[in-house]
């Protein structure tokens, strides 16, 4: 694994989870394992718990990470091949990303979709210019169309709670929210729930189907009660439409996850990956009891970067 930006494979996905784990009992366990390197977060949109998290996890294996907030604090990148840099843009990604790459040993990169352009977000073009360009490992700390590093924690946060469960039933619902938001979060979950062998199903309302390219094996469910039943986790993620690019389609209220919706459910768990609109989103009912593991999932955020930091160095 040069690169950290989405599943591979489920053998690689087991070790990354119990070296996490690992690590979750002795953070410091390989504190002089990075020792004189560097890694640089490169931050092209907001972030408090990646942010954090990665910050943390590469603290912890002796590695100085540097943070660079490029959408404030450095110059407007231009992306495009033979532009005419005559307009807003500075620089080149090709001068940027290069120049970082010669100063870093590991870049972790955080850039949003337009939503607009689907085609250039499908391409993670973006996010995939720095990988063209620096010359060293990139991990993902989301990009258009994945967040790899949220979905590792998530896998992480499961394995820590299935108990004697076989194969879990694992439900990803849509929730409503007031704004378009990217579809980077359920596709990779959607993406590492199925590769690590989890019953998935995915339930919304009709018009808000993800790429069908992360939901191959996953059971499709438009009622989301019938969903639902028997589930043991239950993640909660509002994203909007697919085919009506980046649109708003429906703000349902019913579908705000409640304890009513766990009639058929007694004993499932709720994820989310935060930020989350209280009470829009999921009821405070909810995420101040006992189902939630939210909490949980944002700690697990540490070792999962931890882990795969860990890999990348050998």
């Amino acid at each position: 694994m040069k690169h950290f930006t989405q599943f591979e494979s489920k053998k690689l996905a087991d070790s990354l989870i119990e070296k996490a784990l690992a690590y979750k009992s002795h953070p410091r366990m390989e504190a002089a394992k990075g020792l004189g390197k560097k890694i640089g977060c490169i931050f092209l949109n907001p972030s408090l718990r990646t942010r954090a998290s990665t910050q943390i996890a590469a603290l912890n294996l002796g590695m100085d990470p540097i943070v660079m907030n490029m959408d404030k604090e450095g110059w407007a990148l231009e992306m495009k091949e033979g532009a005419i840099m005559n307009k807003g843009t500075v620089e080149h990604i090709k001068d940027a990303a290069g120049v970082l790459g010669s100063y870093f040993d590991i870049l972790a990169i955080r850039a949003f979709p337009s939503l607009t352009n689907k085609q250039e977000d499908i391409e993670d073009f973006i996010f995939n210019q720095f990988i063209k360009y620096s010359g060293v490992p990139v991990i993902s700390l989301e990009s258009a169309i994945r967040h790899p590093l949220q979905s590792l924690a998530d896998m992480v946060t499961i394995h820590e709670n299935v108990g004697q469960i076989k194969k879990p039933k694992v439900v990803l619902t849509w929730a409503p929210h007031i704004k378009a938001i990217p579809h980077a979060v359920a596709n990779s979950f959607a993406e590492w729930a199925i590769g690590c062998g989890h019953d998935l199903t995915i339930t919304h309302p009709e018009g808000y189907n993800l790429d069908p390219m992360f939901t191959q094996g996953a059971k499709i469910e438009l009622d989301q009660q019938k969903a639902l039943e028997g589930a043991d986790f239950v993640y909660v993620k509002n994203w909007s439409a697919y085919n009506d690019y980046g649109k708003i389609v429906t703000t349902d209220n019913s579908w705000m996850l409640t304890e009513k919706h766990f009639k058929h459910a007694k004993k499932a768990k709720v994820m989310h990956c935060l930020p989350v609109r209280r009470n829009i989103e999921i009821s405070d009912e909810i995420l101040d009891g006992t189902r939630s593991l939210v909490q949980e999932q944002a700690n697990n955020r540490i070792y999962a970067a931890q882990s795969v930091i860990s890999h990348i160095l050998g």
